[in-house]
């Protein structure tokens, strides 16, 4: 029996068996029907049929539309996004033979440069310079150049270059990057590869704060995240791609010419299909005992990323406020209770792109037609009030509620901390270009003069191997979460990896990790996404009503693995764990007490003598996917150990690196190209 053979037969019959010797919240497991729940949506272009995906024809409440089917069609991919691209001011009336006569002594001249003597770092900040003289001259040429640029000096392939800096991908962007940072100063080291970081509070920390007395009634709140909606996802075509998002028309649906031909409810690297997503949010409120047919969990906070890994040039606002309204349409139809949500890298156009409202001119808003977008859809869905929604219209689609229960919801965009968000690249000695943190400091000290608990919740995390965040956001977050822990902050939830992961924060910015010193957890919830390599999941908590601390934490999830063979049955969605009961034994942890960051810490002290602890660790990380790496050298178990215990990027990257993910399949074939095109944390998936 191969290896791979006998992880899918321990993850399909051993654990489920160890899975009810614990309290289960619900049913061990749930078969989802085959028919296609239709009354999802009011009208379709296409139905749903037992060898296709459907065309449901999606209103916008907001825009008062309803998109059209070329938008998503599987068989009519666009190769060009034709957004609106935005551009610095000119600071010169050019002709155009002017323009280009700037372009072609600026491109000799930086090639000159990369030929010189000298340090890459000063060549680095020299092009810079000259890059930047070209954007306030003929902004709207610099795309085009930087395409020549790259393509001539070899610096990725040509494709990739196209994918980078065509006007229509991110070419637009950079320009703005010349144009308005300091590219001899720190932004030009923050381009070129160094960084920063500080800040102040209103009012220093209460002496002896501490947590609110338990209430010992127990909440159930559903928690979702990395959606990852593929409407074009084609049944039959080839869900093993060499290059790209698999699972797409090639001219073909033959199953004789596909390899590996996509199932109807997904494979391990492709998006979620509506056969997929549709199965999860009908399992939700089985498995959770929240429901029969929908989940009436208290709430449901849901951590970013809604769109799918398409490339840039297949992407446009359309086909994200589309993806936004009928996934926001889906939870309406299945969970009863609010849901908070929080947009992901994924969830704009350019992906990863958000820019500050500091920068000039409509260059500070070309982003909000999105944040209109999504905050009057939360309103719309009675998730949030309007006053709410207005300042989610005009704070980056964050904002700060207090929920039915008492507790106060804080909500961050992340992409002011995403290393792949270019225009973070200006301004980068301000650790709070956005004024995001500000906002959150300001929320916090409210809560606290007000006696309130809160939760926080971004989308791509604070630390854990600090591959994706930049350093000084994630470093001055890190002091917010010590300054207002534990008294205020219960906990903070994150997505973006879409793995079963944890994160710890410690008092004074870390530099003495322990159980005494530790203060707060951040929860990276699984995704409903396999991408790439994963099973489907999702996590339930039970929390305290008044403390709002996890007291346990239920995951759920799906063998992917098992698509390719369903015939007479819908897939299953099953049981995996309980936090409490599998790692609470090994650290003798009190029955009564919550999993807070003390318990986690225990926990990975554990782990350093007990590596059978870290493969559980390792085995769940991946949803109980049976392609995943095992973790059982030191090596591996020490790096998942300081992983855990870093919740910023400064302490991740001093972390051994190469094990973060457990998302690069050990199988035979060579994966390496089916990542071109793909997102950076797909990338780092490869890479780690």
């Amino acid at each position: 029996m191969s290896k791979w053979s006998f992880l899918v037969l321990a993850a399909a019959f051993i654990l489920p068996v160890i899975s009810t010797q614990v309290r289960l919240p619900g049913v061990s497991f749930f078969v989802v029907p085959t028919a296609f729940p239709t009354s999802v949506f009011s009208s379709y272009y296409a139905k749903p049929a037992p060898t296709s995906e459907p065309q449901p024809a999606i209103f916008d409440p907001v825009l008062n539309i309803t998109y059209p089917l070329n938008l998503t069609n599987p068989k009519n991919i666009p190769t060009v996004n034709k957004d609106p691209e935005y551009y610095p001011e000119t600071t010169a009336n050019l002709t155009a033979a002017q323009s280009e006569a700037v372009i072609q002594a600026a491109l000799t001249e930086i090639k000159g440069i990369i030929r010189n003597n000298g340090t890459n770092c000063t060549k680095c900040v020299a092009a810079l310079e000259v890059g930047q003289r070209v954007a306030k001259l003929a902004p709207t040429y610099v795309p085009a150049a930087m395409v020549q640029l790259c393509q001539s000096t070899y610096f990725a392939t040509n494709i990739s270059c196209v994918t980078s800096y065509a006007a229509t991908n991110f070419g637009a962007i950079w320009t703005q990057v010349l144009a308005l940072a300091n590219v001899t100063g720190l932004d030009g080291q923050y381009i070129c590869n160094t960084l920063n970081m500080t800040r102040l509070f209103p009012k220093p920390k209460p002496a002896n704060a501490t947590v609110p007395k338990p209430s010992g009634k127990r909440l159930k709140i559903l928690h979702l995240s990395d959606f990852h909606l593929d409407p074009r996802y084609q049944v039959a075509s080839e869900a093993n791609c060499s290059s790209g998002l698999c699972c797409k028309y090639s001219g073909s649906t033959s199953t004789s010419q596909a390899w590996l031909p996509a199932p109807l409810y997904g494979a391990y690297k492709c998006d979620t299909p509506y056969y997929l997503g549709l199965a999860a949010l009908q399992s939700i409120a089985s498995l959770t005992g929240t429901g029969k047919t929908q989940s009436n969990a208290a709430w449901t906070i849901y951590t970013g990323d809604l769109v799918s890994h398409a490339p840039e040039n297949e992407m446009s606002q359309a086909y994200v406020e589309y993806t936004e309204t009928s996934i926001y349409s889906m939870f309406k139809s299945y969970l009863k209770g609010p849901v908070f949500p929080v947009l992901g890298n994924h969830d704009t156009s350019p992906e990863n792109i958000d820019s500050p409202h500091s920068l000039p001119g409509p260059l500070g808003q070309q982003l909000s037609w999105n944040y209109n977008q999504v905050s009057a859809l939360w309103q719309h869905n009675s998730w949030i009030s309007a006053s709410d929604a207005k300042e989610a219209a005009t704070h980056y689609a964050a904002y700060s509620v207090k929920n039915h229960y008492g507790l106060r919801i804080i909500t961050l965009n992340t992409d002011f901390w995403y290393k792949s968000n270019y225009l973070n690249l200006i301004n980068s000695s301000d650790p709070d270009a956005s004024g995001s943190l500000s906002f959150m400091i300001s929320e916090l000290q409210a809560a606290e003069d007000a006696g309130e608990r809160v939760w926080i919740i971004g989308h791509v995390l604070s630390g854990w191997d600090g591959s994706n965040p930049l350093l000084g956001p994630t470093n001055l977050f890190y002091q917010i979460i010590d300054r207002y822990s534990p008294h205020v902050i219960a906990a903070t939830f994150w997505g973006h990896t879409h793995e079963d992961q944890i994160m710890i924060y410690y008092s004074n910015n870390g530099t003495v990790r322990n159980s005494n010193t530790a203060l707060n957890v951040g929860w990276i919830g699984p995704s409903i996404t396999p991408l790439t390599n994963l099973n489907s999941g999702f996590r339930m908590y039970e929390v305290d009503s008044s403390t709002f601390s996890i007291h346990d934490a239920y995951t759920f999830y799906s063998d992917v693995s098992s698509y390719t063979t369903l015939n007479s049955s819908g897939p299953v969605y099953r049981f995996g764990y309980s936090t409490r009961e599998t790692y609470g034994p090994a650290i003798s942890w009190p029955k009564q007490d919550p999993l807070n960051a003390r318990f986690w810490h225990e926990v990975t002290e554990a782990m350093e003598g007990n590596r059978t602890l870290v493969s559980i660790f390792n085995t769940y990380q991946g949803k109980v996917s049976g392609r995943s790496p095992n973790c059982t050298s030191v090596a591996c178990a020490t790096a998942k150990v300081c992983y855990m215990r870093s919740g910023n990027a400064v302490l991740g990257r001093e972390c051994p690196q190469g094990f973060a993910s457990v998302q690069n399949f050990w199988g035979v074939e060579d994966l390496s190209s089916c990542f071109i095109g793909l997102s950076p944390e797909m990338k780092k998936s490869r890479d780690g």
